[in-house]
């Protein structure tokens, strides 16, 4: 069963305010991990991360107060160069509601990482819903950057990469992702249909 859920950070980079998981109810942080609290503050512990987790930190923060300048100042100098090119931005609307986790992060080679992290915000019926993603990190000269962000947006499938410093690519991706659930929204309902005129009795009962 489908649900339109309040905008899923990953797949509102670009206004899609829709999402695709089920709820959790609870996450637990894992170790180490850095928490941005509903009420504005940081923990001790996210003030302390630095290096790729760090600035994923800074940047979740940044967009979950609406700090467009700060979140934008921590995309990589290429995506930086790209959206503003094409006047576009990737930083979703902001969020006095959510919280965020920080956790494992994985070099790759000398300049580059992936970090993982959770979100959580309420959905349309105001109950705590989770997106997990992994944050593609690069090291440049004054510090590591942003590059991209991978994440499930259909149960059961692969992870959609969204690439910032390749908009055109990333914004034919959402558009396609849109597509897809406006399809798979008229599915559901064609069947919900269908099933209502094999039995009357369950519309009675609703």
């Amino acid at each position: 069963m489908w649900k339109t859920h309040a905008p899923a950070l990953w797949v509102a980079l670009v206004l899609i305010a829709v999402g695709c998981s089920k709820s959790d109810k609870a996450v637990p942080t894992p170790q180490g991990s850095a928490v941005a609290s509903a009420s504005g503050g940081t923990s001790e512990a996210g003030r302390r991360l630095d290096g790729p987790a760090g600035a994923v930190h800074e940047f979740l923060e940044a967009v979950r107060t609406g700090n467009d300048p700060k979140a934008t100042q921590m995309l990589s100098s290429l995506a930086r160069e790209k959206t503003a090119a094409l006047n576009r931005s990737v930083t979703p609307p902001a969020s006095d509601t959510a919280q965020f986790t920080v956790g494992k992060v994985e070099l790759l080679g000398e300049d580059g990482a992936r970090v993982s992290c959770t979100w959580t915000d309420m959905d349309v019926d105001g109950q705590p819903k989770t997106d997990r993603a992994v944050w593609v990190v690069r090291r440049e000269s004054e510090s590591w950057r942003i590059a991209g962000v991978a994440a499930q947006v259909f149960p059961g499938e692969p992870p959609l990469l969204l690439n910032f410093e390749d908009p055109e690519d990333m914004f034919r991706k959402q558009q396609w992702v849109r597509e897809e659930i406006r399809r798979r929204t008229a599915e559901e309902n064609i069947d919900m249909q269908a099933q209502s005129e094999e039995n009357p009795e369950n519309v009675l009962r609703r």
